[in-house]
């Protein structure tokens, strides 16, 4: 039996995210005095929600709760207005959507993010709307890896998790579709390597957005 819908992952999945993320994060740091640091290494810093962010970016010696509160604080402003500087879809997303969209399966966005900020990047960078679902971080509900926010999106699909492509680049979002029940599929154009992915209970990795297709058609 096909799959019958498509849940992405929105940073390192649909949308290259990091330069606009660490750049806004870099600027916090050094307004506050601390170090800095390459983009590249937002790869590991990211993808558990910006409290978890401002954690990991913090020196050990200034990560009090006070100091992580106004970074979050100031972070949340900062990215607030630069989100839409350096970032925008991966190479052939759009086709990959597009796609989707004229075989008729449901599409649908579960990001740690905070919510407003993933409707708002969805809305702006996929203005066709294909998503019938989008969340992102909710305070009812817990963040990926707890595999509530998953459950929901099937729930209101109509669909088994198992009838569920989950197209994610961390090791949060296979342990997310794994612990839902959907068929975990790895990125391999995302933050996050190979083994990552596999170790974390990815079932299939892709290197390019069109090879979903191929995914979809062997089952």
């Amino acid at each position: 039996m096909a799959y019958k819908a498509v849940l992405f992952d929105l940073d390192g999945t649909l949308l290259d995210t990091l330069a606009d993320l660490a750049d806004s994060m870099n600027r916090v740091l050094a307004r506050a005095g601390f170090p800095v640091h390459p983009v590249d290494a937002y790869r590991y810093f990211v993808g558990d929600g910006l409290a978890t962010l401002v954690k990991r970016v913090l020196p050990e010696d200034c990560c009090d709760d006070e100091t992580q509160r106004r970074c979050l604080a100031e972070m949340q402003s900062e990215y607030g207005q630069h989100w839409a500087v350096k970032t925008g879809p991966y190479a052939g997303v759009v086709d990959m959507i597009d796609g989707l969209a004229s075989r008729g399966l449901p599409m649908a966005v579960l990001s740690n993010k905070p919510h407003d900020w993933t409707v708002e990047m969805t809305d702006y960078y996929f203005p066709q709307r294909p998503f019938s679902i989008v969340f992102g971080q909710r305070p009812s509900v817990p963040k990926k890896p707890d595999p509530s926010g998953a459950l929901e999106i099937a729930e209101r699909l109509r669909f088994a998790p198992a009838d569920i492509l989950y197209l994610g680049d961390t090791n949060t979002d296979m342990q997310t579709a794994t612990g839902a029940g959907m068929a975990a599929i790895g990125v391999l154009w995302g933050f996050r390597p190979a083994g990552e992915l596999l170790s974390s209970g990815a079932q299939r990795l892709i290197g390019h957005p069109s090879e979903i297709f191929q995914v979809i058609d062997e089952r």
